[in-house]
């Protein structure tokens, strides 16, 4: 099946999945393999024209953003000569429409942890407790539901490298399987709200609620701060805070929950309701131009 962009509204694929707010894709030839909820799914770019197998397009325009309205949001979130720079490069990234479920168990095991080592913990599971699927020869696996790692053993959890993330997946799990959290439904409440009830799991600090908060339940003003953000303020937006709390942040390995969420309101007020869209943007820009001056 097809879908042909229309020319205004820009969308590049690759970045879309490369940019750091997913793990469990696969780029073979020309085409990217994954599951969105319980759908083999691949998906190529060509120019405008979007080519797809697996999941019907309405499923595809949602979870890929493309029902975004991305030209208002970028000159919505384009306050400066530096986001300027960056909209420039990444024009087409999108928020993706994560699964919630999903979403939050990834972003639980990523505490800590590089992307090749969340890509493996989440195979493991998927491997594991999933079900499996072929699809054009290449063997893909669908995330395992709530009640099936609610039913797992900490140690079963544990061999899939999770480590101490296994009893946090267990809670989380169990409080998802038992109906104590209904993941979905956060969607119809407020960021505040939405954020607040995630905080409640075992696991659940202010960076992973945000960012299950803006890649799956369509909070988009949801401003997630992590060590690449800290030093885009540091750098960028220093002049909008006080000398003392940059250089505070500057010389502290970690922040603080008042210093975590001292950042994450800057950005939401400066950047205002998509600023989960300049978060990421942002983000990816920053670690591309480390990436390039580690091989320059």
């Amino acid at each position: 099946m097809k879908i042909v962009l229309e020319p205004s509204q820009p969308f590049n694929l690759d970045l879309t999945l490369c940019c750091g707010q997913t793990f469990r894709w696969e780029k073979f030839g020309e085409y990217w393999y994954g599951t969105v909820k319980d759908k083999p799914l691949k998906v190529r770019q060509t120019g405008n024209v979007i080519e797809f197998e697996g999941a019907n397009t309405s499923l595809v325009k949602t979870y890929f953003g493309l029902n975004d309205d991305l030209p208002l949001i970028l000159s919505k979130i384009t306050k400066d000569r530096h986001i300027g720079e960056v909209v420039k490069t990444l024009k087409g990234l999108r928020i993706l429409r994560q699964d919630p479920w999903e979403c939050l168990i990834s972003y639980i095991c990523a505490t800590y942890k590089n992307i090749p080592a969340i890509k493996r913990m989440l195979h493991n599971l998927s491997k594991r407790f999933g079900e499996r699927t072929v699809l054009d020869g290449y063997t893909l696996y669908t995330f395992p539901t709530a009640k099936k790692l609610a039913k797992a053993s900490l140690w079963k959890l544990a061999e899939c490298g999770l480590g101490y993330r296994a009893k946090y997946v267990y809670e989380a799990s169990k409080k998802v399987a038992d109906g104590q959290l209904k993941i979905e439904e956060l969607k119809k409440e407020n960021y505040e709200s939405a954020k607040k009830k995630l905080l409640t799991i075992k696991g659940v600090g202010l960076k992973v609620a945000d960012c299950v908060a803006l890649f799956s339940l369509e909070k988009l003003e949801a401003f997630p701060v992590d060590v690449w953000i800290k030093r885009v303020m540091i750098r960028h937006y220093a002049n909008h805070f006080e000398k003392e709390f940059i250089r505070k942040i500057s010389f502290k390995k970690s922040l603080t929950r008042a210093d975590y969420e001292k950042l994450g309101l800057f950005g939401r007020k400066y950047f205002g309701v998509y600023a989960g869209y300049a978060q990421e943007y942002l983000f990816h820009f920053e670690r591309m131009v480390a990436k390039q001056s580690r091989t320059s």
